[in-house]
């Protein structure tokens, strides 16, 4: 009797963790200059809030690094808001928000180069 209250308990568990739509991230990191992709840029995806969603019970945030090709895939995250940051070595730091509402979702983005210091006191002699 208590092997099935704890299976049941189990697939009650299971049901409700499956009832969260999810979706399969891929982040492209690609420069603005050139369009190659960038290797090795960092990727910290945050999970910020959505439907349904016990943030007691997943995993809420991943940090990354994009591969060869410039990219990187998480293959189950929650549907809902996210930031997405990316830090890549000889590049401006980037972060925005997105909102993940679809199955499998594509997220390109273009990082620039920095842009040269600017100073008021060069000006003046």
């Amino acid at each position: 009797m208590r092997s099935l209250r704890v299976t049941v308990c189990a697939l009650l568990a299971a049901a409700l963790i499956f009832a969260i739509d999810m979706t399969k991230l891929t982040v492209q990191v690609n420069s603005i200059d050139t369009g190659k992709p960038i290797d090795r840029a960092s990727v910290i995806v945050r999970f910020r809030h959505g439907r349904n969603v016990n943030l007691k019970k997943i995993v809420t945030n991943w940090e990354t690094k994009t591969n060869q090709e410039g990219s990187v895939s998480i293959p189950s995250i929650p549907q809902g808001e996210v930031t997405i940051q990316v830090i890549a070595q000889n590049y401006q730091t980037y972060g925005d928000v997105y909102q993940l509402d679809e199955a499998n979702k594509v997220i390109t983005i273009k990082l620039k180069r920095p842009q040269a210091q600017y100073s008021e006191d060069a000006k003046h002699p």
